[in-house]
Protein backbone atom coordinates (compact mmCIF):
# COMPACT_ATOMS: atom_id res chain seq x y z
CA UNK A 1 0.00 0.00 0.00
CA UNK A 2 1.05 3.33 -0.71
CA UNK A 3 0.10 6.52 1.17
CA UNK A 4 0.91 9.95 -0.40
CA UNK A 5 0.77 12.80 1.61
CA UNK A 6 2.05 16.64 1.76
CA UNK A 7 0.35 18.86 -1.16
CA UNK A 8 -1.58 21.97 -0.60
CA UNK A 9 -1.65 25.21 -1.90
CA UNK A 10 1.08 27.42 -2.22
CA UNK A 11 1.71 30.67 -4.69
CA UNK A 12 4.56 30.40 -7.43
CA UNK A 13 8.14 30.15 -6.35
CA UNK A 14 7.10 28.22 -3.31
CA UNK A 15 8.06 24.62 -2.18
CA UNK A 16 6.41 21.66 -0.83
CA UNK A 17 7.63 18.26 0.17
CA UNK A 18 5.47 15.22 -1.05
CA UNK A 19 6.10 12.08 0.97
CA UNK A 20 4.60 8.38 0.14
CA UNK A 21 4.69 5.51 2.80
CA UNK A 22 4.89 2.53 1.74
CA UNK A 23 3.78 -0.48 3.96
CA UNK A 24 3.43 -4.21 3.30
CA UNK A 25 6.41 -4.73 1.77
CA UNK A 26 10.28 -3.16 1.89
CA UNK A 27 10.44 -0.06 -0.73
CA UNK A 28 14.34 -1.06 -1.89
CA UNK A 29 12.68 -4.02 -3.42
CA UNK A 30 11.18 -1.31 -6.24
CA UNK A 31 11.35 0.91 -8.64
CA UNK A 32 9.60 3.88 -7.79
CA UNK A 33 8.31 7.03 -9.34
CA UNK A 34 6.22 9.91 -8.78
CA UNK A 35 3.72 11.27 -11.63
CA UNK A 36 1.08 13.89 -12.01
CA UNK A 37 -2.24 14.80 -13.73
CA UNK A 38 -3.62 17.90 -14.25
CA UNK A 39 -7.26 19.23 -15.23
CA UNK A 40 -8.20 17.72 -18.69
CA UNK A 41 -4.65 16.39 -19.31
CA UNK A 42 -2.99 12.82 -19.28
CA UNK A 43 -1.19 11.43 -16.31
CA UNK A 44 2.03 12.02 -16.62
CA UNK A 45 5.58 10.88 -15.21
CA UNK A 46 7.95 13.18 -13.36
CA UNK A 47 10.56 11.52 -11.91
CA UNK A 48 12.05 8.13 -11.46
CA UNK A 49 14.08 6.67 -8.82
CA UNK A 50 15.61 2.67 -9.78
CA UNK A 51 16.80 -0.01 -7.41
CA UNK A 52 20.11 0.76 -8.03
CA UNK A 53 19.40 4.74 -7.40
CA UNK A 54 19.85 6.35 -10.54
CA UNK A 55 17.07 8.74 -11.24
CA UNK A 56 15.41 10.07 -14.71
CA UNK A 57 13.34 13.53 -14.43
CA UNK A 58 10.71 14.98 -16.85
CA UNK A 59 13.05 17.74 -18.89
CA UNK A 60 9.34 19.94 -17.03
CA UNK A 61 10.62 19.78 -13.26
CA UNK A 62 14.83 19.10 -13.90
CA UNK A 63 16.45 21.25 -11.74
CA UNK A 64 13.27 21.97 -9.35
CA UNK A 65 12.28 18.84 -8.26
CA UNK A 66 14.48 16.41 -6.47
CA UNK A 67 13.34 12.52 -5.49
CA UNK A 68 14.87 10.85 -2.94
CA UNK A 69 14.06 7.32 -0.93
CA UNK A 70 14.71 6.70 3.11
CA UNK A 71 15.06 2.91 2.73
CA UNK A 72 14.27 3.02 6.77
CA UNK A 73 11.52 4.55 6.85
CA UNK A 74 10.45 2.96 3.54
CA UNK A 75 9.44 6.43 2.45
CA UNK A 76 9.99 8.03 -0.84
CA UNK A 77 10.04 12.20 -1.28
CA UNK A 78 9.81 14.75 -3.82
CA UNK A 79 10.71 17.97 -2.61
CA UNK A 80 9.74 20.45 -5.53
CA UNK A 81 11.04 24.02 -5.34
CA UNK A 82 10.08 27.10 -7.87
CA UNK A 83 6.77 25.84 -7.91
CA UNK A 84 4.67 26.99 -11.21
CA UNK A 85 1.13 27.20 -12.00
CA UNK A 86 1.94 24.36 -14.29
CA UNK A 87 2.65 22.08 -11.40
CA UNK A 88 -0.78 22.35 -10.22
CA UNK A 89 -2.22 18.54 -10.45
CA UNK A 90 -3.12 15.30 -8.57
CA UNK A 91 0.73 13.98 -7.54
CA UNK A 92 0.68 10.11 -7.57
CA UNK A 93 3.23 8.02 -6.18
CA UNK A 94 3.42 4.27 -7.87
CA UNK A 95 6.05 1.36 -7.72
CA UNK A 96 7.04 -2.00 -9.37
CA UNK A 97 8.69 -4.29 -10.80
CA UNK A 98 8.37 -4.68 -13.97
CA UNK A 99 5.74 -1.93 -14.74
CA UNK A 100 4.22 0.47 -12.19
CA UNK A 101 1.93 -1.77 -10.19
CA UNK A 102 1.18 -0.08 -7.06
CA UNK A 103 -0.57 3.36 -6.93
CA UNK A 104 -1.13 5.55 -4.38
CA UNK A 105 -4.45 7.69 -3.91
CA UNK A 106 -2.63 11.23 -4.87
CA UNK A 107 -2.54 14.21 -3.31
CA UNK A 108 -3.61 17.59 -4.67
CA UNK A 109 -0.56 20.48 -5.29
CA UNK A 110 -1.80 23.68 -6.49
CA UNK A 111 0.45 26.58 -7.18
CA UNK A 112 -1.59 29.90 -8.13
Amino acid sequence: QLVESGGGSVQPGGSLRLSCVISGSTINRYYMAWFRQAPGKEREGVVAIFTDGSTMYADSVKGRFTISKDNAENTLYLQMNTLEPEDTAVYYCAAGRSGFTYWGQGTQVTVS
